[in-house]
Parts: C-alpha cells; sequence; structure tokens
C-alpha cells in the first residue's frame, strides 16, 4: 500500500482488494450491476482473483478526499503489452466533478510507465456513463456505436498509450 495522506486534499492510494478501504466501492459497485443487470452481476465482481490487482501486473487505485475512498479503479494484465482496465467507479454522492477522467487518466499513467502500450476495456450496454467516459477520454471503441448496445453485449475500447522515456517514475505517491 502506498500513500499520501494531507488533511483536506484529494489523495492516491494504491491498495490491494483486501483493505477496507476498498469495501465501499465493492459494494457500491455490487449494488449498480445488479440494479442494471440482475442478481447474477455481483458475479462480475468476483471474475478475477484478487492478485492479479497487485503490482508488478496490476493495481488498484483509490482516490481518497478526507481519507474517504470517493473514487477509485484497476487494472490487470490483459497480455504483456496490454493493461485492462476494471472497477472504475465514482461514489454516488461525488459524481459530475470530474473524478473518473483522473482515476482512468491515472490507471493509463502507471500502465505506461510499467511499459503497457495499449488499455483494453468493457463496459456493460447498460452503463451509458461509462460508454461516455470512455469516448469522451480518448478509447476508441472496437464495436459499432450506431448498433443498440443491448444487441452487443459487453462493449469493448481500446486506446494506445504515447510511448514514455525509459526510468519514468512509476510513483503512486502524488498529491492530486
Amino acid at each position: 500500500m502506498t500513500s499520501v495522506a494531507e488533511p483536506g486534499g484529494l489523495t492516491w492510494l494504491s491498495t490491494s482488494v483486501s483493505d477496507p478501504r476498498v469495501l465501499p466501492m465493492l459494494r457500491e459497485l455490487g449494488h449498480e450491476y445488479s440494479t442494471r443487470y440482475g442478481k447474477d452481476a455481483h458475479g462480475e465482481l468476483a471474475r478475477y482473483p484478487d492478485e492479479e490487482f497487485d503490482p508488478p501486473h496490476g493495481v488498484l487505485l483509490l482516490l481518497l478526499e478526507h481519507g474517504e475512498p470517493i473514487s477509485g479503479g484497476a487494472f490487470r494484465r490483459y497480455d504483456h503489452t496490454t493493461a485492462e482496465l476494471k472497477r472504475i467507479w465514482t461514489h454516488s454522492a461525488h459524481r459530475r466533478r470530474g473524478l473518473a477522467r483522473r482515476v482512468v487518466a491515472e490507471l493509463e499513467r502507471i500502465a505506461a510507465a510499467r511499459g503497457y502500450r495499449r488499455v483494453f476495456l468493457t463496459t456493460g450496454p447498460r452503463q451509458p456513463e461509462a460508454r461516455e467516459l470512455y469516448l469522451a477520454t480518448g478509447y476508441t471503441p472496437l464495436f459499432d456505436t450506431g448498433a443498440d448496445p443491448e444487441t452487443i453485449g459487453p462493449l469493448p475500447f481500446e486506446k494506445h498509450l504515447a510511448d514514455r522515456p525509459a526510468g519514468s517514475p512509476d510513483s503512486h505517491e502524488r498529491k492530486v
């Protein structure tokens, strides 16, 4: 776990799935998925072993405000050059502040620093807010955007990361 906590500010926390501060994210994501997709949607949160989100191949980030988690996300290794974004979340009381964009940008920065050249992700067809987030942050849809999302299933996106100089820092200890 890595963080820089300063009173009154936003702080990044790199942690593990077992950290109790991750529970609000998992609870709210589980509720969101179940509301949109039905009771079995909770299984999506358990699809991957927790270790897949641990360094050196993955990361789980929380964005804290006054020590409380308000946004977060993770990535795991998809293949040797591709990171897969998962669990992008903003607490329902803190939406419309651009926090998810910050989370995505920080995950991309860390992925690039770790040598990944591409980011891949999928979002559900009943999550138009997520679809718009990825389109707005430069992700290329790997599906027909004119089609009914319900006929597609999971909506895949990709983004190629800019080259970073060798030895670029991979610090999660950054004040926001």
